[in-house]
C-alpha cells in the first residue's frame, strides 16, 4: 500500500507544479517531468519530454 501512496504524492506534486493530465504517467515518468519543472522546464514541455 505504501508504493500506491507515494505514487498519489507524485500525482499531487506534479499537479502542483503545473504537470496537468499526469493520471497515465508511470511513476519514473512523473518523477522525470518533476525533475526537468525543478530545472526550470515549462510543465507541459516537461510532460511531454517525460514520455517519450
Amino acid at each position: 500500500m505504501g508504493n500506491r501512496e507515494q505514487l498519489h504524492e507524485l500525482r499531487q506534486q506534479a499537479h502542483q507544479a503545473g504537470i496537468e493530465g499526469n493520471s497515465k504517467m508511470t511513476e519514473d515518468q512523473l518523477r522525470d517531468a518533476l525533475r526537468r519543472v525543478g530545472k526550470g522546464e515549462q510543465p507541459q514541455m516537461a510532460k511531454h519530454q517525460s514520455r517519450r
